[in-house]
């Protein structure tokens, strides 16, 4: 388990009861007061550690390695029943955009997602969960089938930003994301979004237009990152804290400014601690938020997706 900085209080609390416990194994001396103190001790400093987080400390838990992605989560949710698809038919097949059907229960979804690398071959292969215009065109062109056969989009955001390298402009990635945007508000069947880990400007807005839109406890959507927005205001990364607070980037922020409809728990200490509790949460809001949306007729389902839209913000006349 890997530990971020504002966690080194636990990691070595965590240390200490390991040590104790190795004692009482390897010698006769009964150290069940001592292991029974430290796990007092570690409780009590876990809830004062994560009760109290900042907005740039749950940037960070939201970046954490060992945080489950969208294949895990898809995995989790499905089992076996789920079938990728591949290919925007256009130019490639995107690999920071992953799509597919599968099922959870007896009902099937059309699952759409950014997916990063868990070492530094499969980052460079998944390209950091950057999509190219092609990963838009390919989530679009699944979002278009399960309108064909009605079935329902669950969309899972995770992602640092769309790709912007040059390439990236010369095939249209501002119109791949703005026409994803357009075909979302107006698909004929039930989008449930879900914030996973990063939701950064354009790259997740492709894929984050819903019906319901959620955002697990530790995650954060901005129209930029922390460090972005300090290089740009104050010409140095230096002021990312600063910045992530400004920007009002985290789930409680969100759902006070009605930008997303509810918050996901995560475990105590954030999603990768107990990923069965993480998956089961998810697992249950996107059930949840499907039988909210399933007896809406398709006109009635773009009207309120239109509407909610339309009501977000403060407008001066």
């Amino acid at each position: 388990m890997e530990y971020l900085e504002f966690e080194l209080p636990i990691k070595d609390l965590e240390d200490q009861l390991q040590k104790c416990k190795l004692i009482g194994e390897e010698s006769e001396i009964d150290v069940t007061e001592t292991c029974t103190q430290i796990e007092e001790k570690l409780a009590a400093t876990k809830k004062e550690i994560y009760k109290n987080l900042s907005a740039w400390q749950r940037v960070q838990l939201s970046r954490h390695p060992n945080r489950p992605y969208t294949l895990d989560h898809i995995k989790a949710l499905c089992g076996d029943s789920f079938l990728e698809l591949h290919g925007d038919r256009n130019v490639k097949d995107d690999k920071a955009m992953i799509g597919g059907l599968g099922k959870i229960g007896d009902q099937t979804y059309m699952f759409i997602g950014q997916q990063k690398g868990y070492n530094t071959k499969t980052r460079q292969y998944r390209n950091f969960g950057m999509s190219n215009p092609e990963g838009y065109r390919k989530a679009l062109r699944l979002m278009k089938s399960a309108e064909k056969f009605n079935i329902p989009v669950v969309s899972l955001v995770d992602t640092p930003g769309a790709y912007p390298g040059l390439e990236a402009e010369e095939r249209g990635q501002g119109e791949a994301i703005a026409r994803n945007i357009l075909e979302m508000t107006r698909l004929k069947v039930p989008i449930i979004t879900i914030i996973i880990g990063e939701g950064a400007s354009g790259g997740a807005l492709g894929i984050g237009v819903g019906d319901k839109v959620l955002m697990l406890e530790n995650t954060w959507y901005s129209v930029i990152s922390p460090e972005s927005c300090s290089s740009i205001l104050w010409r140095s990364w230096e002021y990312k804290e600063q910045a992530a607070e400004a920007l009002k980037l985290t789930a409680k922020d969100m759902k006070r400014l009605k930008l997303v409809d509810d918050i996901i728990k995560e475990p105590l200490g954030g999603a990768h601690r107990d990923r069965e509790a993480t998956f089961n949460s998810v697992r249950k809001s996107i059930v949840k938020s499907f039988d909210e949306l399933k007896n809406l007729s398709p006109k009635d389902l773009v009207i309120q997706r239109m509407d909610k839209y339309a009501e977000m913000g403060v407008y001066k006349g």
